[in-house]
């Protein structure tokens, strides 16, 4: 089904005027990312459309405008979506008043503060996550306080240099990887170029 997104004009836009994304380390610079739409944002949605979530938990990390989280949300699926951005949530729960859906649950989340309030998730998915130098330690390490054996982790993954690091680190942590190359049709569809990375079958290496 077609989607109403409200997303920003451009990426020029900038309004802090509580400083409450430079509290939370965000730049001006990258300040308007998350109200923008992205080809993964987008191919992730496309994933999520079919993904079988069954009645388990899902997480949507770095969510943005929330596309697939809203996706997920008219399949009746249990999300959460969550990002660090203090706007996110307004557009989310906009977005999804636009698409007549109840309220899509949202939390701020920092990867590098511990947070057991979140517990574990069946499902954990995002799309390009990594375009910062401690985001592949950061994103391992969550991914390994918030799974159990049977999560399956969906990641869309433009090719930056940065993931090669995080798939070493992943399974450093004890995850299983497997990968495939977004394809002709995808790009068509979608403007990705990149890869779906999936990890599952996660078993922590005993502490010795």
């Amino acid at each position: 089904m077609p989607y109403r997104i409200r997303s920003l004009a451009d990426g020029n836009q900038f309004h802090d005027p509580d400083g409450l994304a430079a509290a939370a380390g965000i730049s001006s610079a990258n300040w308007p990312l998350f109200g923008m739409t992205w080809p993964a944002g987008l191919m992730l949605a496309g994933l999520a459309s079919r993904e079988p979530f069954g009645r388990g938990r899902v997480l949507e990390l770095g969510c943005g405008l929330g596309i697939a989280s809203l996706v997920a949300n008219a399949r009746g699926a249990d999300i959460l979506a969550s990002d660090q951005h203090p706007m996110a949530a307004d557009f989310l729960r906009g977005n999804s008043a636009r698409n007549g859906l109840a309220d899509t649950p949202f939390r701020r989340v920092d990867w590098a503060v511990r947070d057991d309030g979140l517990a574990l998730f069946d499902c954990i998915m995002g799309s390009d996550l990594l375009y910062e130098p401690d985001h592949p330690a950061l994103l391992a390490a969550f991914m390994a306080r918030h799974s159990h054996a049977g999560t399956r982790i969906l990641l869309v993954a433009p090719m930056r240099r940065l993931h090669g690091r995080f798939l070493r680190l992943m399974e450093a942590a004890g995850f299983a990887s497997r990968s495939e190359t977004a394809s002709t049709a995808d790009f068509d569809a979608y403007g990705f170029k990149g890869v779906i990375q999936r990890f599952d079958g996660f078993n922590p290496p005993a502490r010795g």
